[in-house]
């Protein structure tokens, strides 16, 4: 794998990822620390919150909403959807005795590395192909030629553009078992 790749494309994608577990863990060990624990049980609502927020995005993209910079509410879509896992991971944290929760950690988790790979790959296919269509033009080949040799790399490019199938299914599970846990804790929990 070329190096410049890997640094400039896989790398960051994973110490984000990282990132967000290092920070999950220092703030947990914050809360412990100070003797503030209790503070996590609450820290999933504006997780959760942060997370719906940045749906925006999505509603935007698929032309539900007009207001709004595509380009601009993804960078905002990645760092709300960072900030809230951050928050709902604090928060689960707190609860290791629940099964619910932590289906919808899991769910929440490879939502996120989902939506790391599948941005990753559609962004590197397409400057794949775009490279190699511009060497070939360079290269004096004719546009049929060029379509010709390109025809497979398109294709699958047109399929990576098509992630979305797989991250929106895994958003909806991460989205059901959250309604489910905050429906089990409006009738469980003694709120204290």
């Amino acid at each position: 794998m070329n190096r410049s790749l890997l640094r400039n494309e896989v790398l960051p994608l994973a110490l984000l990822f990282a990132a967000l577990v290092a920070a999950t863990l220092l703030v947990d060990a914050f809360l412990h620390k100070v003797n503030i624990v209790w503070v996590g049980r609450y820290l999933g609502i504006p997780g959760v919150l942060l997370i719906v927020a940045s749906m925006f995005y999505s509603l935007r993209k698929r032309k539900i909403v007009a207001a709004g910079n595509p380009a601009s509410l993804l960078r905002a879509h990645k760092a709300m959807a960072w900030f809230g896992s951050l928050l709902v991971l604090v928060h689960a944290g707190i609860h290791f005795n629940a099964v619910l929760p932590w289906m919808a950690i899991a769910a929440m988790l490879v939502n996120v590395v989902s939506g790391l790979t599948g941005a990753f790959l559609r962004s590197r296919a397409r400057t794949y192909v775009e490279s190699r269509r511009k060497s070939m033009v360079e290269r004096g080949l004719s546009p049929a030629e060029i379509e010709t040799r390109l025809f497979w790399d398109a294709t699958t490019l047109d399929l990576l553009k098509g992630w979305r199938v797989v991250h929106l299914p895994i958003a909806l599970a991460f989205a059901g078992l959250v309604v489910g846990h905050i429906l089990v804790i409006f009738l469980f929990w003694g709120w204290r």
